[in-house]
């Protein structure tokens, strides 16, 4: 080794951080090729008693250079903190899981037990993973509280393979009593995608011990983050979920709106550019206003949410004492929208939490909605046979599988509803509280779509009209006592179905005429349509009066008996 070069690592050797147990070589940039290289940290290392923490983060270690670092670890047997980030900077990738096998291999030798271990930054892909496995499997790491490999370039294979590691981890350690209880995952920009995150979900359930996990820019779409979402309701100190830059979509958004009514912990919800859109804004509204009591940070950007929807969620953090930042930023609310938004914060005395709203995207027009449309409905498509065999169905929050069977559907309620009439449902006569059981709150847009079937025959002659909103009264009444997560879900169709919301995929909209807005307008003066449940109408109507046209008087009474409900109950 040259002189130079000697003298150089002494001199950052000197700026040695040591204190409370800890020896820090942070942020040195020292290029530690070979065994020769490294006398001086060794030396340190081995000198230093009682050491928990060793910091080589921001230098570049080579094969060699690990295993004579290694070979002092091996008497650390009081070592639980490794931070061991950026490390491998300009090192080959086939030379990474030789050095990290070294260094685990002397953790194990010592008899070490980690609390902690960072390993971000290194690029050292699935065969890095494979570099820590036995580490992860072995008693070392039984009492591992923070995980953390952000931009690792892992994979699907990268994931799997620590997935299987950690539940194997799991398995031995609850042999000897004390199973892993892993805190703080972090594992963000490794390309995951869904292969990789179900994986992890397994994990993640088996050990129910999460309180931060943070997996942004991942590639992870529905299928993958609705895994995750079934994770998480069995972690129930949850403190931070961070997906940003994944796919959620509606499907996955839901899933997580689901997963987030069991979780009462909850302080930073970081769902920020991932198509959330505003059905799954809406969703994620109704668990605001029904739970997690301690938020402080939601963000919810870039996810094409709408002005009506992003005022929705503005409502629905009003009560929460503990709020600090709501951030809406990238969505398309348009000029006019960024200022209701601003408007309805301040008026909440709210305004300083609402992040900036200067890259707003401005309001989506019918052309972008319907290449939209388009895309999401080939997407649909391409997942029939998934929804079919049940796997992944997660409508308004509930998987098929929870959903109690239908009963068998008489004669007279299959014909009445292939194709409806005045005569046919007055025939019904006691039979029309059958009506009631034809829908579910699992299945949102079968439940809109009956409403408005049976709303349509309104008319003035009395007993036309009586039965009608008698049958009305039965259905809305069933659809709306259960969670705000499923009564805001239900509602979201009728919306769609009626031209208010824009929804994924092609949904049909109805061709409305003055008695189903009649038939609404009689449902928001009953007790069992709530303030909460006219306000999300009433945000929607007056910001998409428009679609309503076609009904101006009936819009118009609509309108008027929702912002009386609206008022009178605030």
């Amino acid at each position: 080794m040259a002189s130079d070069d000697i003298a150089q690592l002494a001199d950052a050797l000197a700026k040695t951080h040591v204190g409370d147990g800890e020896l820090s070589y942070q942020g040195l940039g020292l290029k530690l090729d070979d065994a020769e290289s490294v006398e001086e940290l060794v030396r340190e290392i081995e000198q230093y008693p009682g050491l928990r923490a060793l910091r080589l983060e921001g230098n570049t270690v080579g094969v060699d250079a690990a295993r004579a670092i290694a070979k002092a670890l091996e008497s650390k047997d009081l070592l639980q903190k490794c931070h061991w980030s950026d490390m491998f900077t300009g090192r080959l990738r086939s030379e990474i899981p030789t050095a990290l096998r070294s260094l685990g291999s002397a953790l194990m030798s010592a008899g070490a037990r980690l609390t902690e271990l960072d390993l971000s930054d290194n690029a050292f892909g699935p065969d890095g993973v494979k570099g820590i496995e036995q580490l992860l499997k072995s008693p070392s790491c039984h009492n591992l509280r923070e995980l953390r490999l952000n931009n690792c370039g892992m994979g699907i294979g990268g994931g799997k393979i620590l997935a299987e590691a950690l539940i194997e981890g799991h398995r031995q350690s609850s042999e000897h009593g004390a199973p892993l209880k892993l805190r703080v995952f972090i594992a963000g920009r490794n390309r995951l995608e869904n292969e990789g995150a179900r994986a992890l979900a397994k994990a993640f359930e088996l050990m129910g011990s999460l309180e931060e996990v943070h997996m942004p820019q991942n590639g992870i779409n529905y299928e993958g983050v609705t895994a995750l979402a079934a994770a998480m309701r069995h972690n129930p100190e949850l403190r931070v979920l961070n997906f940003n830059d994944n796919t959620f979509t509606k499907r996955g958004t839901l899933a997580m709106a689901q997963a987030l009514r069991h979780l009462r912990n909850v302080q930073v919800i970081n769902f920020g550019d991932c198509l959330v859109r505003s059905e799954g804004a809406i969703a994620l509204a109704a668990v605001l206003g029904e739970g997690l009591p301690i938020l402080k940070e939601l963000n919810l950007s870039f996810g094409e949410i709408t002005e009506a929807a992003a005022l929705v969620v503005a409502q629905a953090v009003m009560d929460k004492p503990d709020m600090e930042k709501v951030d809406l930023n990238g969505n398309s609310l348009g000029e006019e929208g960024c200022d209701a938004l601003r408007e309805a914060m301040e008026n909440m005395d709210k305004g300083g939490m609402l992040a900036s709203l200067s890259d707003d995207e401005g309001e989506p027009d019918d052309e972008d909605d319907d290449e939209e449309d388009d895309d999401d409905d080939a997407s649909d498509d391409g997942n029939e046979d998934a929804e079919d065999d049940g796997e992944l169905v997660m409508e308004n929050g509930i998987t098929r599988d929870d959903s109690p069977a239908k009963p068998q559907s008489p004669a007279e309620i299959t014909s009445f509803l292939s194709c409806p009439s005045a005569e046919r449902l007055l025939q019904l006569g006691e039979m029309r509280t059958s009506l009631q059981q034809q829908v579910d709150a699992s299945d949102p847009h079968h439940a809109a779509h009956v409403l408005l079937k049976i709303a349509a025959l309104h008319s003035e002659e009395p007993e036309t009209k009586t039965a009608v909103l008698e049958t009305i009264d039965a259905v809305l009444k069933k659809l709306l006592s259960g969670s705000a997560l499923q009564s805001f879900c239900f509602l979201s169709s009728l919306l769609v179905m009626m031209g208010l919301l824009k929804g994924e995929g092609r949904v049909k909209k109805v061709s409305l005429v003055p008695g189903q807005l009649l038939c609404l307008e009689h449902a928001i003066q009953q007790e069992y349509f709530t303030r909460h449940h006219a306000s999300l109408l009433h945000t929607f109507m007056s910001k998409n009066g428009g679609a309503l046209e076609s009904c101006s008087s009936a819009s118009e009474r609509l309108s008027s008996t929702l912002e009386k409900k609206c008022h009178d109950q605030h």
